[in-house]
């Protein structure tokens, strides 16, 4: 080991604040930590030991399972997340409900935008503080006042809508339709995507090696379908072949491209709901900041791998819905539901290869999506549980006894479990889709408009990426219009016998209770028992440090 000074391998305050100016732990800058050692195996500063503070979020912070994630794994990490599902099965329910190809089209496009736009804010905030939890961590640090009540909120969030239900869901679909299953009752649909998360669980818990493996392995090959589809439908459309059960691709998509923009419907709840099924398809490029402190060289990697996966996955959004287009008829497309993919590659390869092999492929990647989503989301569960604000933290942080996040996983699983085996299975995937994006919006809102209060109150902080006040405003702007216009009642306020806005109510009621939460915990029995609450730092058994929140009386 060398004696050497890297950019990451100290405190990102750029000097540190007044005393008291920020909070009762502000004496937990470390100055010394500039000079510590450097770990050549892990190629970062290795783990500081800093304090449970919030003001520590600044510092780098080593995970006890040590420094393991590569460039490579955080690509795929982040592009499984984000090329999920949502390509797969969404486009032809967003044609469906804008109406035309065009306004389809432009949705994506948009999508792509504001998604570069969220990026900005992201690695401006996963920059500025280098620690696993992603959201949680920047709106505790954010928001300080009332005390816990942003981490509570975003903890409440996180363990009830946090879920990998859709991927299981779409894995199941896909099976079903390769085994030409339509009519499959919904104990068999429901049972399958179940079994899907349970497995992907047991794996990461038990062998965390291989699943790491495997879930690169699902991501390269879901890379590789996609690219075959595009590949696919270009080949079709530019030299009219005749394949399996297609006709000719010009008698098919005439049509389609002399007329993009008949029959949008600019309705603002349909244009809301489509777009939050745009916008969870490019959900996930910021799914490395939930494992940071995993992390190789993490704040280099973290801007570097945030925006190739951007640029990826808008070519392939926008090549793959051409593709779509220029294969499928649209009546077809809007009639396909979440199967426009199975659609493709039946006309495509007819009803044997395109029937059963490729949509199996569909599976896989799906089920890809299940595992990164999953080894993400317990380890910011993990973070919640470390945080002392839900019961059984200590159990729930440990990395034992299979050096996984065993407790994280539990919390995961449950949830999605719940959301897969409840719901209607015919209106589930829409649903789960719209139910996680409101508050999502809600949160993002909260995110950007942080950034910019940190900008006027802590100018001290070091920003290695800052993002332009043109993509911040675009994100409050687009995420203000989302709230307001999903509330906007269409002409049929019960499609699908579900009311229009009972997503929305549900997932703000989902923060709500986050508050309730709060207030109960924090204020309520601590006024009627005389005790204050106090945190404490403790280490683990194996090696992870966790705060636990304990009792002191009131003075």
């Amino acid at each position: 080991m060398n004696q050497l000074r890297t950019p990451e391998a100290s405190p990102l305050l750029a000097s540190p604040p007044a005393r008291g100016e920020f909070g009762t732990h502000v004496s937990h800058y470390v100055e010394p930590l500039r000079e510590a050692t450097y770990d050549e195996e892990y190629d970062s500063f290795p783990d500081p030991r800093p304090s449970r503070a919030v003001e520590d979020d600044v510092l780098p912070e080593t995970s006890a399972l040590g420094r393991t994630l590569t460039w490579r794994s955080c690509f795929i990490l982040v592009i499984s997340r984000v090329i999920g599902s949502g390509i797969f099965a969404t486009p032809g329910t967003i044609i469906k409900e804008v109406g035309s190809p065009g306004l389809s089209l432009l949705l994506w496009l948009i999508g792509g935008v504001v998604a570069a736009c969220s990026l900005a804010v992201c690695l401006e905030y996963g920059s500025m503080l280098p620690r696993s939890g992603g959201d949680k961590v920047y709106l505790e640090f954010t928001y300080r006042r009332p005390r816990l009540l942003a981490s509570i909120v975003i903890a409440v969030h996180a363990l009830l809508l946090g879920l990998t239900a859709s991927n299981c869901i779409i894995f199941s679909q896909y099976v079903l339709f390769a085994l030409d299953r339509p009519e499959a009752s919904a104990f068999e649909r429901k049972g399958l995507a179940a079994g899907l998360l349970v497995v992907v669980t047991f794996i990461h818990v038990v062998f965390p090696r291989f699943g790491v493996r495997t879930q690169n392995l699902f991501g390269w090959l879901k890379i590789a379908v996609t690219g075959f589809m595009i590949l696919s439908g270009l080949y079709v459309v530019l030299f009219h072949q005749q394949t399996g059960s297609l006709v000719s691709a010009s008698a098919q998509t005439g049509s389609t491209w002399d007329n993009v923009w008949e029959g949008s419907v600019w309705s603002w709840s349909a244009l809301s709901t489509a777009i939050f099924k745009v916008f969870y398809s490019y959900a996930g490029l910021d799914n490395m900041v939930n494992v940071m402190n995993e992390v190789k060289n993490p704040v280099r990697t973290l801007k570097s791998v945030g925006t190739t996966a951007l640029a990826t996955a808008c070519a392939l959004y926008l090549l793959i819905n051409v593709a779509y287009l220029s294969v499928v008829p649209l009546d077809e497309i809007k009639s396909s539901g979440e199967l426009i993919a199975a659609l493709f590659f039946e006309r495509l390869f007819g009803p044997r290869l395109g029937r059963t092999i490729l949509p199996l492929a569909v599976a896989l990647s799906a089920a890809g999506n299940v595992m990164v989503v999953s080894f993400s989301m317990a380890r910011l569960k993990q973070e919640i549980a470390r945080q002392g604000i839900i019961p059984y933290g200590d159990f729930l942080s440990s990395t034992r006894p299979f050096g996984s996040p065993l407790g994280g996983f539990l919390l995961h699983i449950v949830p999605s479990f719940l959301v897969i085996v409840l719901p209607p299975s015919k209106r589930v995937y829409s649903f789960i889709l719209e139910l996680e994006q409101y508050p999502a919006q809600i949160l993002s809102l909260a995110l950007a408009f942080g950034l910019l209060i940190l900008r006027y109150k802590r100018p001290d902080l070091k920003r290695p990426f800052k993002a332009w006040l043109f993509a911040v405003a675009v994100k409050i702007a687009m995420s203000l219009t989302l709230l307001v216009t999903a509330l906007v009642p269409p002409h049929d306020m019960f499609e699908g016998g579900i009311f229009y806005a009972t997503y929305a109510i549900a997932g703000t009621s989902v923060l709500l209770l986050g508050v309730l939460y709060w207030w109960v915990w924090t204020i309520l029995l601590p006024r009627w028992k005389g005790y204050r609450l106090e945190e404490e730092t403790e280490v683990l058994k194996d090696g992870t440090s966790i705060t636990r929140m304990v009792h002191t009386p009131s003075p």
